[in-house]
């Protein structure tokens, strides 16, 4: 019965968002054609009452989205990841989403953990506190290893989530095939594609120990990290349903009375929450996407402790020495160079001007370059730098979309700490020391000695390769099985690896 289920659900939450206003906000943020936009409003407009009213404190979209569920917030807070498909105002409007909604019962909670350990609640816990808090997908509770009295936090997945958000996700399907065949210019914003990735989001936060691998993860690149800890998995009390990790005791980094009357230096702490994020993504390339001042305490040590590892960002070796490089050229304030970069990672069309593209990225930097200290911000310089490079035909990357949201985030965090703190000086370090550790001559043996290596293994099978590579070459295409067609494809190989091997040859005999 998904065709009539979705139907209804649809009905329910378009008439929610016309009842709280919201209806107009998003057909503007996704640029909704006329079609869509009157179709839209001709089947809700009816139906509001049957709409949810919402909270009227909150902005029309907030109001809306927290009114009509967990998978509904969720996808707010997806979509808030994603100002280059809703706009930068509805995702600012998106982000603060309260991620909270009433607990469900202990006795619920003691029943999955139950049946998820195999053994009673009593036989493992001392004591299970009542939920110290309630998320869209899950909740969390405070107790007390029996054998050992460690303290721990012990996460519980909703009960019946996973078969609520599957029926939310279908009528969010069949929502944007529905947008898309009435509105074939609406394609270009890929409705179903957006729905695809919510899908992969959700369901991989659905599975509780895709977390704990995350964060097990995530404390493995960290460990020499100085000034920041993380909490320990519990992995034999942890399953699909259940996380159990070690609990963060200490002081909310949104709390500054409370850090202040603990002794902590939160202009240090300021800079050190904005270099360790930074040493993350450019070193490391996995990092914590959602560093906002709910999911980060401070220890009694002094030590930043971060939680909840449910969206990580991961970026590639390669596009992280590109945004070292960019970041590094505009803290030179070499714009020059900042152009090259783009166009030598294929970022920006080569039949573009590099030089009326130099100039364009020093109009982005030099206002920021020309502020106080107080108003600097790299989150921004990003934000300017992906509308310029857009300008100049330069494709979205939702890997850089995702670092620029958090360090957004993660600059706020620092400012809600230091007012004052000058982000480019306090970045300027961690980028430069990575600069020289990744793009100066040692950068360059390791790559050549990688390359060997690579070289090393498939050097046997050289021969091999250009002899199938002659056969293939010689048999006319259509005759050719299809698994044989790659002649050219295989004599780039060939080649490349021939000339890969003439570079390493060269470099050793120097």
């Amino acid at each position: 019965m998904r065709g009539p289920h979705n139907i209804l659900r649809l009905i329910r939450t378009g008439a929610t968002l016309e009842r709280t206003g919201a209806m107009a906000v998003v057909m503007d943020a996704f640029d909704a054609p006329r079609l869509v936009r009157m179709t839209m409003r001709f089947l809700a407009w009816p139906f509001q009452w049957l709409g949810y009213r919402g909270d009227p404190a909150m902005p029309p979209a907030t109001r809306a989205l927290t009114a009509l569920g967990p998978a509904y917030i969720k996808f707010g807070q997806i979509l808030s990841t994603r100002p280059d498909l809703v706009g930068d105002d509805l995702a600012t409007q998106l982000r603060v989403l309260q991620d909270k909604l009433p607990p469900f019962p202990v006795a619920v909670a003691k029943a999955s953990v139950a049946a998820q350990l195999g053994r009673p609640v009593e036989e493992v816990f001392d004591d299970f506190s009542a939920p110290v808090a309630a998320a869209s997908i899950a909740q969390v509770h405070r107790a007390r290893l029996r054998e050992g009295g460690e303290e721990v936090a012990v996460k519980v997945l909703r009960p019946g989530i996973e078969r609520a958000f599957r029926k939310d996700i279908d009528a969010f399907y069949f929502a944007a095939r529905t947008i898309e065949f009435l509105s074939p210019g609406s394609r270009r914003l890929r409705p179903t594609d957006v729905i695809a990735h919510f899908e992969g989001v959700v369901m991989g936060e659905l599975d509780l120990r895709l977390e704990a691998s995350s964060a097990s993860e995530f404390t493995a690149n960290t460990a020499g990290d100085e000034g920041f800890a993380l909490p320990r998995v519990n992995w034999p009390l942890s399953g699909r349903r259940v996380m159990t990790m070690g609990w963060a005791d200490g002081v909310p980094l949104g709390d500054n009375a409370a850090l202040d009357a603990a002794g902590h230096d939160r202009a240090q702490l300021a800079e050190r929450v904005l270099q360790l994020f930074l040493k993350h993504a450019l070193r490391d390339g996995y990092f914590h996407a959602d560093m906002h001042q709910g999911n980060l305490k401070v220890a009694p040590s002094g030590d930043i402790i971060a939680y909840d590892f449910g969206i990580m960002g991961h970026i590639d070796e390669y596009t992280r020495k590109v945004y070292a490089e960019i970041l590094y050229g505009f803290i030179k304030r070499n714009y020059r160079r900042v152009a090259e970069v783009h166009f030598e990672a294929g970022y920006v069309p080569a039949d573009r001007d590099v030089d009326e593209f130099a100039r364009a990225l020093r109009a982005v930097g030099e206002p920021i370059f020309g502020m106080d200290a107080s108003h600097m911000s790299i989150g921004n310089l990003l934000s300017y730098l992906f509308e310029v490079t857009e300008r100049f035909g330069m494709e979205t990357r939702t890997e850089l979309i995702l670092l620029q949201r958090t360090m957004v985030v993660v600059e706020g965090v620092a400012r809600s700490l230091d007012p004052q703190i000058n982000v480019w000086q306090a970045a300027r370090p961690v980028v430069e020391d990575y600069i020289r550790k990744n793009i100066g001559p040692r950068a360059a043996m390791r790559d050549l000695q990688k390359t060997l290596a690579v070289l090393t293994r498939y050097g046997p099978r050289l021969p091999a390769i250009v002899e199938n590579a002659l056969i293939r070459q010689s048999m006319p295409v259509e005759t050719a099985p299809r698994g044989q067609r790659g002649a050219g494809a295989l004599w780039a190989l060939g080649g490349g690896l021939a000339g890969a091997a003439a570079t390493v040859a060269v470099f050793w005999l120097v």
